[in-house]
């Protein structure tokens, strides 16, 4: 029998085997017992003659494919080692769906529950020093990225990827309320976003602050006491609900990733200094910046490299449906 194919509300339950676009669903990437808000749903596939592994991203059922394509094009456009840019999208007209290339990587409510609780704080703060720097250059280019989050973190070996691009602006247009709109996670959506407000660069500081209170502590509005004593004051700041209190980016990866020399619990600086030294590339294209730096062997607990190497063991092993047979007359 032909695979089914993944469109419009049947997205909702699309199980291994099931079509989208010209992709065959592998598996299901997000373990929805998390109880994490996601963005959108999202799938490993593989193209029908096997070249190609994916990950797929479908809006959620009801959501507007408009606002959810327009944000995957944008999206395009994305620099940095740990942003992830969609690659591909659906034909105008079709179904909406993006993609991008595969690698192993786990979302980051999967690997609190893998891991059995919060990560380390060298793991935290190698994970924050990462997004920032992806923020700082998306900022760099005139994009709020207004879609950062628990669920849209995903953890590799080499480090994290930020996906969902635009998920809040995806949500609802500027001016509608979007508080308790699906997929969207409360605790890390910023207030004056909540209310409506166009997304603006310090927004992401604010959720920024609460995917780091998040993977230190298992929820993204947590009481200061429970924070890391070490990450008290960065994540504090960033979770002000006045914009113009928050840290600039480039205080916030000071925080999390001094320059050498510095103390590695430095607060964040209150008053503005210069842009530090942040994502550059070394002469084989390779990361070189200090969140390169702070994700060296260990950055990431044994037991979730482990898992990763379990998912891609899974996925390579994955074999696709078999082509209905010829009728013969």
């Amino acid at each position: 029998m032909d695979a089914p194919v993944v469109g419009g509300e049947d997205r909702a339950g699309a199980g291994d085997g099931g079509l989208i676009g010209p992709y065959v669903v592998l598996r299901v990437l997000d373990d929805e017992r998390s109880g994490v808000p996601v963005p959108e749903r999202r799938f490993i596939g593989r193209s029908a003659d096997g070249d190609r592994t994916v990950l797929i991203g479908v809006p959620l059922p009801g959501a507007d494919p408009g606002r959810f394509l327009a944000e995957a094009e944008a999206s395009r456009y994305l620099l940095g080692p740990w942003a992830a840019p969609a690659a591909e999208l659906a034909a105008p007209g079709d179904a909406p769906w993006h993609a991008r290339p595969y690698l192993p990587a786990i979302p980051l409510p999967t690997a609190l529950t893998l891991y059995g609780g919060p990560l380390p704080e060298r793991t935290v703060r190698a994970l924050g020093a990462a997004l920032v720097e992806t923020l700082i250059i998306g900022h760099g280019q005139g994009l709020a990225h207004a879609g950062v989050s628990p669920a849209a973190v995903l953890l590799a070996a080499d480090g994290p990827r930020l996906t969902c691009f635009g998920a809040v602006r995806a949500a609802a247009g500027d001016g509608t309320p979007r508080s308790g709109l699906p997929g969207l996670e409360s605790g890390s959506l910023p207030p004056e976003q909540a209310a409506g407000g166009r997304p603006q660069p310090m927004g992401d500081v604010y959720a920024l602050g609460a995917t780091l209170a998040y993977a230190a502590t298992g929820y993204t509005v947590p009481e200061r006491e429970e924070l890391p004593a070490a990450l008290r004051t960065v994540i504090t700041g960033c979770l002000s609900r006045d914009p113009a209190a928050r840290p600039r980016p480039a205080e916030v990866l000071d925080a999390l990733s001094p320059l050498a020399g510095e103390s590695a619990r430095a607060p964040v600086p209150e008053a503005a200094g210069p842009l530090p030294p942040a994502t550059v590339l070394d002469a084989a294209g390779n990361p070189a910046g200090r969140a390169a730096a702070a994700l060296g062997p260990g950055w990431l607990p044994g037991r979730l490299i482990a898992a990763l190497a379990r998912q891609s063991a899974d996925v390579l092993a994955a074999t696709l449906p078999h082509p209905p047979a010829a009728r013969q007359d």
